[in-house]
C-alpha cells in the first residue's frame, strides 16, 4: 500500500511537471521512468548506511526536480512554508542582498539601498565563494538565502571575488531594515532626480508623491527627469508595471509568456503621464534586474526615455508559489516577460542607448605611476623581453593554462549612487540638458 502511494505521488509530480513526459512519447515512457524512480527509492530506503524517512526522500526528490529546472524554482517543506507566511520579526534578519545562481556560482544581483551589505561595500556581480567559511558551490539558492539570514545582530562573513581580483573577506551584522524604494530631489535647480531602489506595495504611491513634489518645487523651471534604476534587483511585479505605466501615456508595457502560446498576455499602459511629456534619462547597470528590467524595456520600446549606463542583469522569470497538500509548497517559474516589441531579457539583459561605465578609480602604489610606455602610440623597445605568460595555479591539472576571467563593466557602489562622485549621473544630467535644448529648438 505504501509503495502504491509513493508511485501515485511520483506520478502526480512527474506528470504535472512534465519533466520526463517531454523526453518519452506516450504514457508508456512515463511509467517506465516512474518504475526507474521507484526502484531507486526502494534501494535507498533499504541500503542507505543511515536510515532515511520516506518524507525526507520524497522532499529531496521534489527539490531535485525543481533545482534542475532553474535557480529560482525550489521546494519548501512545511516548516519553511510556514516561516515564509509568518511576518518577519526582530529574531530573524538578513543583510539586504539579492542573489542568484549562475554557472553553479552564487552571484550578487544587487545589495539593497541602506542595507548592511551595501554599507559593507558589496557590489552587483560579486561572486560569493563562502558564507561563514562554508563553501557555496553545492548550495541551492534557497539554502544560500537561508544561510544569509539569522538572528538580528549576529555577524556573517562572506568571501567574495570581484572581477579578476583575489578573494575579499567581508564581515557584517544582520539587521532588520526597511527599504525605501523611492526617493526624489532636484538636481541643478531644474532637473528631477528619482531614485527607485526596488518595488513593493508602497512604491506606486511613493513614486507619484515624489514626482508631484519635484514638479511643485521646481515649477516652470523643470526640464526633465532622471530615473535611477541602478542596483535595483526588482521586487513586486505589479508595482513595477505601475511605475512604467506612470510614465507612459499609451502603448504596451510588457509581454508575459507562459508555457502555452494561448497564455501570452500583453500588458498595456493606461492614459496619463506623470512627467507630462518632459524628457527622461534612465540610468541602468548590471544590478538592474528582473522587474526593474521590465520598466527599462517599456521605456525603451515606447521611445519614452534615453537609457544610459551599462547592460542590465538579464532575468525575467515570474515565479508562482504553489501550496501542496502535504503542507509544503513549490516555488515554480511559470512565465517570463519580454519587452513590448518581443525582445528577450532572460540571459541577455538590455543594452543602454548610451554606454557609460562607472568611473573606476584606484590608488596607485609607489612606482606604479604612468610611464611613457603606457601612453597611446608609444614606441616599442625591440630589446625589451616579452612578458612571460601567466602561470596556472599550482593545483591546476597538467596542461592547464592561466586564462583571465572576463572582466565585467565596473558597477557603482550602492552607497555612491546619486553622490557628487557619481560619474554616470553627471553624464545623465548633461544628456538631459541636451535633450531639453533640442526639444526647445524643435518647438521654436
Amino acid at each position: 500500500m505504501q509503495r502504491a502511494a509513493i508511485i501515485a505521488l511520483a506520478s502526480t509530480l512527474f506528470v504535472a511537471g512534465g519533466v520526463f513526459a517531454q523526453q518519452k512519447a506516450g504514457k508508456d515512457g512515463v511509467y517506465e521512468e516512474l518504475n526507474f524512480f521507484d526502484e531507486a527509492f526502494e534501494r535507498i530506503r533499504q541500503d542507505s548506511v543511515d536510515a532515511v524517512s520516506d518524507s525526507k526522500l520524497i522532499g529531496a526528490a521534489i527539490s531535485g526536480m525543481l533545482t534542475g529546472l532553474d535557480a529560482r524554482s525550489s521546494f519548501l517543506d512545511e516548516a519553511a512554508y510556514k516561516a515564509l507566511q509568518t511576518p518577519s520579526s526582530d529574531s530573524g534578519a538578513g543583510i539586504g542582498i539579492v542573489v542568484t545562481i549562475e554557472n553553479g556560482q552564487l552571484k550578487v544581483i544587487s545589495p539593497q539601498d541602506g542595507s548592511p551589505a551595501a554599507q559593507a561595500g558589496v557590489k552587483p556581480g560579486d561572486l560569493i565563494f563562502s558564507i561563514d567559511k562554508e563553501p557555496t558551490y553545492d548550495l541551492t539558492l534557497a539554502e544560500a538565502e537561508q544561510k544569509l539570514r539569522g538572528p538580528a545582530g549576529s555577524e556573517v562573513e562572506l568571501t567574495l571575488r570581484r572581477g579578476n581580483g583575489g578573494p575579499i573577506d567581508v564581515k557584517m551584522k544582520r539587521e532588520p531594515f526597511n527599504l525605501q524604494t523611492v526617493s526624489g530631489r532636484i538636481e541643478g535647480g531644474n532637473i528631477g532626480y528619482l531614485r527607485v531602489a526596488g518595488f513593493d506595495g508602497t512604491t506606486q504611491t511613493a513614486f507619484t508623491t515624489a514626482v508631484q513634489d519635484i514638479r511643485q518645487r521646481a515649477g516652470n523651471k523643470l526640464i526633465g527627469f532622471i530615473l535611477d534604476l541602478r542596483n535595483n534587483p526588482g521586487g513586486n511585479f505589479d508595482a513595477a508595471v505601475a511605475t512604467a505605466d506612470a510614465l507612459i501615456d499609451k502603448g504596451d508595457i510588457a509581454v508575459v509568456k507562459g508555457r502555452k502560446p494561448a497564455a501570452t498576455k500583453r500588458i498595456s499602459a493606461t492614459p496619463g503621464d506623470l512627467a507630462k511629456g518632459l524628457p527622461i534619462v534612465a540610468l541602468i547597470n548590471g544590478g538592474t534586474a528582473r522587474e526593474a528590467e521590465l520598466v527599462v524595456g517599456a521605456l525603451q520600446d515606447n521611445k519614452r526615455a534615453v537609457t544610459l549606463g551599462t547592460k542590465s542583469f538579464g532575468e525575467s522569470a515570474i515565479e508562482t508559489l504553489i501550496p501542496l497538500g502535504s503542507g509544503g509548497a513549490i516555488r515554480l517559474t511559470t512565465a517570463r516577460f519580454t519587452t513590448p516589441s518581443g525582445r528577450e531579457i532572460q540571459g541577455k539583459g538590455l543594452e543602454p542607448d548610451l554606454s557609460v561605465s562607472a568611473l573606476k578609480l584606484a590608488k596607485l602604489g609607489r612606482g606604479e605611476g604612468r610611464h611613457e610606455a603606457d601612453l597611446p602610440g608609444a614606441l616599442k623597445n625591440p630589446d625589451q623581453a616579452a612578458t612571460p605568460p601567466a602561470k596556472p595555479p599550482a593545483d591546476a591539472p597538467p596542461g592547464a593554462t592561466a586564462t583571465p576571467a572576463p572582466e565585467e563593466a565596473p558597477s557603482v557602489a550602492t552607497g555612491d549612487i546619486g553622490s557628487t562622485s557619481d560619474e554616470q549621473l553627471t553624464q545623465a544630467i548633461d544628456v538631459l540638458r541636451g535633450l531639453s535644448l533640442i526639444g526647445k529648438r524643435a518647438a521654436g
